[in-house]
């Protein structure tokens, strides 16, 4: 399933729907179940009762609204953590000239750097080098704390793309060197079109996925370049905290980033990125 979040004009607040399957119009899930949560985080926190309402309501041939009539937001907002994992895809680490890691390197965006599917992307004064980065982002489906990596796809609800904006300049020469501030500004955090649910799809750790900058390919490779997959990163992440509903973890880029380039370069306003991974979908985000 490609469950989403949506705001129309007939509907008060966000609301929990399914992406029809030809993906033109979204099914409002609350319209067939007024019980069900209005926001995916309230949704996921309900677990498999809610996702069986939502399988029922893919074969109940119900109305579709268009994709025309509502605004997609991002599939996930104000979760309780987006944990961040750097230098994950062995391509990228080679670009950099680094040797793979050993274990995890892990930071943090705050919730509020998200923004829905195609939102802009906010240069703030305070960066002149703000760069892209597209991702295969993880949703936590259930609550978990010490989870082993046998067990950690049991723990995910699905995937979605991400796109890590980064202000080089905060992430490596300012704040100590620290990388939270050059990745948390507001608007930093796109995701979307949709929340793929774990069994749609065939394969996490083998999905093309690619980066345009005004319709140039920046960035082109395979999730199965990835060092750490996903079972294990749970595994990692969950030692130091529980894990909750609706947490995001967004796994890592490969290579083909501005900041490696020579010369450099950063996007500038006016530029539209375009971040795609094969079965997940396109998020597509204006600078402004």
């Amino acid at each position: 399933m490609r469950l989403v979040q949506f705001l129309a004009p007939h509907l008060t607040g966000p609301h929990v729907g399914l992406e029809s399957e030809n993906g033109e119009g979204v099914i409002n899930l609350n319209a067939f179940d007024p019980t069900l949560p209005k926001t995916m985080m309230h949704f996921l926190e309900q677990g498999e009762p809610a996702l069986s309402v939502a399988r029922s309501a893919l074969t109940a041939q119900l109305p579709v609204l268009p994709r025309s009539e509502v605004t997609l937001l991002a599939p996930i907002t104000r979760p309780d953590k987006v944990v961040c994992v750097g230098m994950n895809y062995a391509d990228h680490c080679k670009e950099q000239n680094v040797s793979v890691p050993k274990e995890p390197i892990i930071f943090s965006k705050f919730g509020s750097s998200i923004v829905g599917p195609y939102d802009e992307i906010v240069l703030p004064p305070e960066s002149k080098e703000v760069d892209w980065e597209v991702e295969l982002a993880v949703v936590i489906g259930n609550k978990g704390k010490h989870i082993k990596a046998t067990d950690a796809m049991a723990h995910v609800a699905g995937f979605t793309v991400a796109h890590d904006v980064s202000a080089r300049d905060w992430q490596m020469r300012r704040n100590g060197k620290q990388w939270l501030l050059g990745k948390t500004f507001d608007t930093f955090c796109p995701l979307g079109p949709a929340l793929v649910t774990r069994d749609s799809v065939a394969d996490p750790h083998n999905l093309k996925i690619c980066c345009r900058v005004n319709g140039e390919v920046v960035q082109s490779s395979n999730t199965n370049q990835m060092v750490f997959k996903t079972e294990e990163l749970i595994a990692w992440i969950s030692q130091f905290v529980t894990l909750y509903p609706g947490d995001i973890i967004l796994t890592g880029t490969p290579p083909g980033v501005g900041v490696f380039r020579k010369p450099p370069v950063f996007l500038q306003k006016g530029d539209e990125v375009q971040c795609e991974i094969e079965e997940l979908g396109v998020i597509i985000n204006k600078v402004v």
